[in-house]
């Protein structure tokens, strides 16, 4: 077949992503930290820029009546919430009421406890430069133990609510890999029973590296003795004498474990195999507090009020009578066009972070708009939530809020949460009424199974009192969900109820 060559027209349509588009979806998905090293790299190639000092507002092209703080954003014009907001000195940002009452609970100030400091090493530990020491095991690993945990908890298959508590959890755990902190707070700040929390730190203790989210270093030691099979009463015994073991008072816990000095001096050996601190071999993290960008207060009345946090926005301005000054000069046709590229980049940067911004702020609102019952009850009250939603609230396309709720935190009455933590599934209701939030299901699960008693509910059983609340589910993803809170089958259930008779 001979090739020739012929000129062909056609017409179509096709989306152009100018560099100045790209840089605002690029500034949209920053976090507060990166979006500060962003603009400084841009102050120093920009000789246009500068960096306005705390409390300067920008002036582009500000219309008359038009709000100059950019850090302050009137959504909401109310009238009716004036008195709330000069009663709070709050300025007029995003305020809405919202459909529940205001029960909010205080917030926790919980924080980490001290790294574990008991020493039992001079048992004999193995963890020295011995012939067993295990050179790969000590290295560390660029990534965090932060991260690393985040990691197991997005496979986990645990409920959004469940999520929320195991998220804070993991950012109490310190350096060493403890999570002492205060389990009652914990549930306090959140508005969930202590009795959830303690499951989802459970569930957390079962992550690598065996040993993790401990909260003592008995609780470490025991993990790791379970993982490996080597937990018994004895062995119970034995973690509870620790300080003999520090001692190698071998008589004093022979006496107490009941157990020959034989015995004794293979614990002592199967101690030293364990190690004190399960996260030694990931990279130490420089301590950053994760700064919000949103606020959110609740009013007396029982609304809440969003704000952005005017400390993490970057204040840039656009030097105009340098510009002036600088295009007066005589120049060659290159100098003019490097002047006119600065001055539209820094005029279309400083448009980008306004737009940011707002965007920010207009997302956030609206997930706190949609989530107040959580903010007021808590997490067992969070309701089904997905991007599309919001998106169609506030008119933009869901990439634009996935990009918004990426890296982005909201320092709430509740704890310091991220923003995509507040999307959830949807279970249908059987009426054609409201739907059901996939957590809030797992949570009747959960209560269900917990309330059993000697008649042990099969997931055939659990769809029908399901139904009777109203809840559309299907068998299949009954056993999603209780396997997501490691609950046993009904078969299982009902051996483990005869073994206890």
């Amino acid at each position: 077949m001979a090739a020739y060559q012929k000129l062909d027209l056609r017409q179509g349509q096709s989306l152009v992503m100018t560099p100045q588009l790209q840089q605002a979806i690029k500034l949209l998905q920053l976090s507060n930290i990166e979006l500060a090293e962003f603009v400084a790299e841009e102050i120093e190639r920009n000789p246009l820029l500068e960096r306005g000092e705390t409390g300067e507002t920008v002036d582009l092209d500000t219309e008359p009546g038009e709000p100059q703080n950019r850090s302050e954003l009137a959504l909401d014009d109310t009238s009716g919430l004036n008195e709330a907001r000069e009663a709070l000195d709050v300025p007029e940002h995003a305020v809405y009421e919202p459909g529940t009452g205001s029960d909010a609970a205080t917030p926790a100030n919980a924080a980490s406890g001290p790294s574990a400091t008991t020493d039992w090493s001079q048992a004999g530990s193995g963890r020295g430069m011995g012939e067993d020491f295990d050179f790969e095991g000590s290295l560390s690993s660029d990534k965090s133990l932060h991260q690393h945990l985040h990691e197991q908890l997005s496979m986990s298959g645990l409920s959004q609510a469940d999520s929320l508590i195991a998220a804070r959890l993991i950012d109490e755990t310190d350096e060493a890999g403890y999570c002492k902190v205060d389990l009652g707070e914990v549930a306090e700040a959140l508005g969930a029973d202590v009795a959830n929390v303690e499951a989802v730190l459970e569930v957390c203790q079962g992550f690598d590296p065996t040993g993790v989210m401990a909260r003592d270093l008995t609780e470490c030691l025991a993990l790791q003795l379970k993982d490996r099979n080597r937990y018994d009463p004895v062995m119970a015994v034995f973690l509870d004498n620790l300080h003999l073991a520090a001692k190698q008072d071998i008589k004093g816990l022979s006496e107490i474990c009941d157990v020959d000095k034989e015995d004794v001096i293979d614990m002592l050996a199967e101690l030293r195999e364990l190690s004190p601190r399960p996260a030694s071999g990931f990279a130490s993290e420089a301590t950053i507090a994760v700064a919000p960008d949103v606020f959110v207060k609740e009013l007396p009345n029982g609304m809440f009020a969003v704000e952005l946090n005017s400390d993490t926005l970057p204040r840039v301005l656009m030097d105009k009578a340098y510009y002036a000054e600088v295009s007066a000069l005589p120049m060659r046709e290159q100098e003019k066009e490097f002047i006119s590229e600065c001055a539209s980049n820094a005029t279309w940067l400083i448009k980008s972070l306004d737009q940011r911004a707002r965007t920010i702020l207009k997302v956030s609102s609206e997930i706190v708009r949609q989530q107040d019952a959580f903010f007021a009850h808590g997490v067992a009250h969070l309701r089904p939530l997905n991007l599309k939603q919001v998106a169609d609230a506030i008119e933009m396309h869901e990439s634009t809020v996935s990009r918004v709720t990426s890296n982005k935190y909201m320092a709430t009455p509740r704890g310091l949460l991220e923003l995509k933590y507040f999307f959830s599934a949807a279970i249908p209701s059987t009426g054609g009424g409201e739907a059901h939030s996939a957590e809030a299901v797992r949570h009747r699960i959960k209560q269900l199974v917990a309330e059993e008693g000697d008649k042990i509910l099969s997931d055939d059983k659990i769809v029908e009192i399901l139904t009777e609340f109203g809840i559309e589910i299907a068998r299949r993803t009954v056993a999603k969900y209780r396997e997501s809170l490691n609950i046993p089958s009904s078969v299982q259930r009902r051996r483990m109820l005869k073994a206890s008779a």
